[in-house]
């Protein structure tokens, strides 16, 4: 996915996808109905007692420096070299700490504004080109913990990484496909990035693009170590960096922190980078916590725990947990609230014809039975078992932030079993006097749902769907795997069935390069096509090319409108709810510079101890 360098979180995102695992039968003595006026008499009150806090572009009140911030993660990293964590969510989240972004975009302004950079845009109408150039803040450096050494951030930092490692197909960077555009021709150009000066640095668009900020808000590497190291050993050289037994302290940090200590299955500790460019009025520079302690623990479960016992700042709580951490904040915490989540997690199905001689393949490359399976999505059901109410359904397939949303634009095949079984019969399928559903060959429908194994709210809702489909004789197995080896699943092997996952919102509709078009390497049912597999994925390809090529607001939403109905109406992902999200805070922390919604998420940057926890 292209990374939009969004602001810091420091809220534990496990919370946010966490639900402890619930039979579907929880409360079979009410009907759905029931339960849903019962969830929706407590959630007033808990929303009542929650605070709402939106971003809403005030200025920053003036800090002191100090204070440990004390958080969990539920897997250890796999890695320190920046390329390898492309890949894996644990290892980028930490070596993220280290590094930075040219740009920032400010969701609830629609507007972006420069971080360690300003930018410039010119088109050449003519030439039907664009050129962004990007210009460093002064005095960037890469600095060492506990070391007076620093070497100057460079246009090389981004240059070299961008030509020579995601550039390099060798390399195999998750933005390699994100240099070049689809040309009116059909052909693909490069997108060129060329030093001007120390400081300064162009990309080059071959066609004029209509985010072309999005596309090249990139981040950087140490050129002054990668470079050597690829000089010396090539793609083996560049992956030897940094990796999980180097100290971290040798590793350079032009971000907010460095990372100062690993202990593997234990705790990663970073303390705050002085040398970091964005400084309040009285020079600090931010964050304001001196410490960060992330302990490693494994499970939801343990880290609800710490919470309780004190020992950590923040905690997400989980739906059955709400009422007892909204009941019980006082003088320790208080409870933040954000209207639903602008992404969602989805089922999707395998496609990919290594696949061929599986049964499922025929099934899922059926239009009409993913449709089928559509109609077998009880939402209803999962935002009154597993969220208590406090979700809504995803029927639309642009988040309402996206400028191209449009609420007349949803999915028709929603929950309708008596449709569901409908659409299968009139492709073969035949449910036999005992109840099973056979297909076409009269073999029992029987295929797996993959869903991570410390995502427990995605457990609740996988056991929730392979019930829904064997009240139709369809059996669903669910399957829980460790989300690392999902991902290689899904970018290596190819050998999953149906899983669901989560790949962030979309805001631009230009966003998922590498998911959306059939090229893609994350095109998550059937990567790196070499021509579109389907008619209806060349047309995604093409309408997803010329609205990102289109400035024009108008020509542009019909492309986008006819984008969204073909995927709607093709069902290759199927999205689920969006759930409210919850977030309570230590009140040792001045909740002046604290914000939280659901387009920014928490933002803590700028957090600070109160007077009295010093």
């Amino acid at each position: 996915m292209q990374k939009c360098g969004m602001n810091k979180r420091w809220l534990s995102a496990a919370g946010a996808l966490g639900v402890f695992f619930v039979s579907c039968s929880r409360v079979p003595e009410l009907t759905l109905d029931e339960i849903a006026r019962l969830n929706a008499g407590e959630n007033d009150a808990l929303i009542a007692k929650s605070v709402s806090k939106p971003w809403d572009g005030s200025e920053y009140k003036e800090g002191k420096v100090g204070g440990t911030w004390n958080s969990t993660v539920l897997s250890d990293p796999k890695t320190f070299n920046q390329l390898i964590a492309e890949r894996d969510s644990s290892s980028s989240a930490v070596i993220g700490k280290t590094l930075d972004f040219l740009v920032d975009y400010d969701p609830t302004f629609r507007k972006w504004k420069g971080r360690i950079a300003d930018f410039d845009i010119t088109t050449d109408e003519e030439a039907g080109t664009l050129t962004v150039r990007y210009t460093l803040r002064e005095g960037l450096v890469w600095s060492y913990y506990g070391s007076e050494k620093t070497v100057p951030v460079t246009s090389d930092d981004f240059v070299f990484w961008y030509n020579e490692i995601a550039g390099d197909k060798a390399f195999a960077s998750s933005g390699y496909y994100q240099q070049f555009v689809t040309m009116n021709d059909g052909s693909q150009k490069h997108i060129d990035c060329v030093k001007i000066d120390e400081r300064s640095f162009e990309f080059r668009f071959p066609r004029i693009v209509a985010e072309p900020i999005l596309a090249t808000n990139m981040g950087l590497c140490p050129s002054f170590l990668f470079r050597p190291a690829k000089e010396r050993g090539g793609v083996d050289g560049i992956k030897n960096l940094f990796s999980i037994n180097c100290d971290p302290k040798t590793i350079p940090s032009c971000g907010m922190w460095y990372i100062v200590e690993y202990t593997p299955s234990q705790r990663i500790v970073f303390e705050r980078n002085p040398h970091y460019w964005d400084k309040d009025a009285n020079g600090n520079s931010i964050p304001y916590t001196e410490r960060m302690i992330v302990r490693i623990i494994g499970d939801q479960n343990t880290e609800y725990l710490l919470f309780k016992q004190g020992k950590t700042e923040s905690y997400a709580p989980r739906p059955e947990e709400l009422s007892a951490v909204v009941e019980n904040q006082g003088d320790d915490y208080t409870v933040f609230n954000a209207e639903g989540s602008l992404s969602a997690a989805f089922w999707t199905f395998n496609q990919n014809p290594q696949n061929a001689a599986s049964p499922f393949y025929s099934y899922f490359t059926n239009k009409k039975f993913r449709q089928a399976m559509s109609c077998l999505l009880n939402r209803e059901r999962i935002i009154n078992q597993v969220y208590r109410g406090l979700a809504d359904p995803k029927y639309v397939f642009f988040p309402d932030a996206n400028p191209f949303y449009d609420a007349d634009i949803t999915l028709s095949f929603r929950y309708a079993p008596d449709r569901a079984v409908s659409l299968l019969e009139s492709v073969g399928f035949r449910r036999r006097a005992d109840g099973v559903m056979t297909d076409a060959a009269g073999r029992a429908v029987e295929f797996d749902l993959t869903v991570e194994s410390s995502g427990t709210v995605i457990n609740d809702i996988a056991q929730i769907i392979a019930d829904e489909c064997a009240k139709v004789g369809i059996k669903v197995n669910v399957r829980q795997l460790d989300f690392q080896k999902i991902v290689e699943s899904l970018t290596a092997t190819y050998d999953w069935q149906s899983v669901i996952i989560a790949l962030g919102s979309m805001i631009f509709p230009s966003q998922g390069s590498n998911v959306w078009p059939s090229s893609g390497n994350l095109h998550v049912w059937h990567p790196l096509q070499e021509t579109p597999a389907t008619d209806w994925e060349a047309r995604i390809d093409y309408l997803y090319n010329e609205g990102s090529y289109t400035n024009d607001f108008s020509a542009a939403k019909k492309l986008w409108d006819e984008y969204q109905r073909t995927l709607l109406d093709e069902c290759p992902v199927i999205y689920l709810v969006r759930p409210r999200s919850f977030a309570a805070l230590r009140n040792r922390w001045d909740f002046s510079n604290f914000y939280y919604d659901n387009k920014n998420g928490a933002l803590t940057e700028h957090l600070f101890l109160k007077d009295a926890a010093f």
